[in-house]
């Protein structure tokens, strides 16, 4: 096996020029080797910017080629079983932007796909890889709090581009789809089980999409999570853990980004202004950075991936009942 992963990058999207291909050109293990889009020029344009060796006017010649590993799809959502299935049979192995799939078959057959090719697959919530959630997750081992009762989570934001993709609903749109997609992850991570029950209650807007939407979630560990998740609000990022004996407050469970994280700890009084605070402050990290590191030596050294794909089809499940729940589908 080489000492890095050569990664192909399916389209010139944001989150990809932004995030994900300078995180994979300063990883240890991997090198960006080319880029595509529909369009040549476009593909050349970005390849050229962003010193990408390798340009490529369609997605399946990407695929074809034989000096790329891995691909990271950030194609809209509709696209992501097409052309997660499609490097599957080309055995390119696939990280795929959230959310995986436009529903819970689809994401089957994308698990499938990976299965019977014997690739890697994972979906791509940066977010768990910040070593913030380590922390979290010794607090919670510990019994700081206690015994988890109450998960609390938002992440909401202003989309105010009327001809956005997030508000098309053939193409997958919707609050739910793309950010509390996030906050499903997020409860399921944290209670470390899954639902057994959902419910859903949402605001339409003109095109069909849920707008804003909450959502409640009960646990087969007796875990109860509440989130909100909106396109019609101002920016909100919080994850909230209510235990027996305290609380956990935790501002930038999403986007921590290189800035210190930080992780509050409330206990022993019946009120917020008598309780004891700690605030545990973990250093920055580029999370994309761990995240795409993290894949890349899954493949390179066999090593447990380890959130696996069945944890994507897990969330999409959940996602399904939801809009269900909310009377979207």
């Amino acid at each position: 096996m080489p000492k890095q992963i050569r990664w192909g990058i399916l389209s010139t999207a944001k989150i990809g020029v932004r995030a994900v291909i300078p995180a994979i050109q300063a990883s240890s293990n991997g090198v960006v080797a080319a880029i595509a889009s529909r369009d040549l020029q476009a593909a050349q344009d970005a390849a050229k910017a962003l010193n990408i060796p390798q340009a490529y006017g369609s997605y399946q010649a990407l695929l074809e080629s034989p000096d790329i590993d891995a691909v990271y799809i950030p194609l809209p959502n509709h696209l992501h079983a097409e052309w997660t299935i499609q490097a599957a049979r080309q055995r390119k192995h696939i990280l795929c932007e959230k959310p995986f799939a436009l529903n819970a078959i689809e994401a089957g057959e994308m698990v499938d796909a990976a299965k019977e090719n014997q690739v890697q697959l994972m979906e791509a919530f940066m977010y768990r890889f910040h070593p913030q959630y380590a922390k979290i997750k010794q607090l919670l081992a510990e019994h700081v709090v206690g015994k988890i009762q109450i998960i609390r989570i938002a992440f909401c934001f202003t989309l105010n581009r009327p001809n956005d993709i997030r508000l098309n609903k053939e193409m997958g749109g919707g609050a739910v789809m793309d950010v509390g997609c996030y906050c499903v992850n997020l409860a399921r991570l944290i209670a470390d089980a899954e639902p057994i029950e959902v419910q859903g209650k949402a605001i339409f807007g003109k095109t069909g999409v849920d707008m804003t939407l909450a959502g409640l979630l009960r646990f087969s560990n007796n875990i109860i999570a509440t989130f909100e998740c909106s396109f019609e609000s101002d920016y909100t990022e919080w994850l909230q853990i209510q235990g027996t004996e305290g609380r956990l407050d935790i501002p930038r469970p999403i986007k921590p980004m290189l800035n210190p994280a930080e992780i509050i700890v409330r206990r022993g009084e019946k009120s917020d202004a008598m309780a004891t605070l700690q605030t545990h402050t973990v250093p920055g990290a580029n999370h994309y950075q761990l995240m795409v590191e993290h894949f890349a030596d899954a493949i390179l050294n066999g090593k447990p991936m380890q959130f696996p794909a069945e944890d994507a089809r897990a969330n999409m499940r959940v996602l399904d009942g939801l809009l269900v729940s909310a009377g979207g589908i």
